[in-house]
């Protein structure tokens, strides 16, 4: 359950502890009209509310057999965003590829209101999201 005393920083850990072993059924952190955002990478796109979140992450996790999320570092970049350093990790059903051995790193920014996360925006490439967020170098 969510503290609702706790900070973004909080809120986003437990988020990101739960996809590290693999679970991704919880969505008690999420505004009931969230919006997923994928910038770049093999299927950009968006969605919105839980359902398209729910939609988006059977399509992903069909392809994948152990598929985790890891938080290598988390940054609270001001009052509503955390930026997340991620590391996914898993195995490709029919291709068998590994993507621990790919270097599978992303970044996530996410948007946090009244304790929920409003909005996820996923970057493949982590140039773009750096210059997004006017953070290059």
């Amino acid at each position: 359950m969510l503290d609702i005393g706790a900070s973004n920083l909080d809120l986003v850990r437990s988020i990101y502890a739960d996809w590290e072993r693999g679970d991704f059924s919880r969505a008690d952190w999420a505004h009931p009209e969230f919006e997923y955002v994928v910038v770049g990478g093999p299927e950009p796109g968006s969605g919105t509310g839980l359902a398209g979140m729910a939609e988006a992450m059977r399509s992903v996790l069909s392809v994948w057999e152990d598929h985790r999320i890891e938080a290598a570092e988390c940054r609270e970049l001001d009052d509503e965003r955390v930026l997340v350093f991620t590391r996914a990790s898993g195995r490709g059903k029919a291709s068998g590829l590994d993507l621990a051995q790919m270097r599978a790193e992303w970044m996530d920014v996410l948007h946090i209101r009244e304790g929920k996360v409003t909005k996820l925006v996923t970057y493949a490439d982590r140039d773009r999201a750096l210059a997004d967020l006017g953070l290059e170098g």
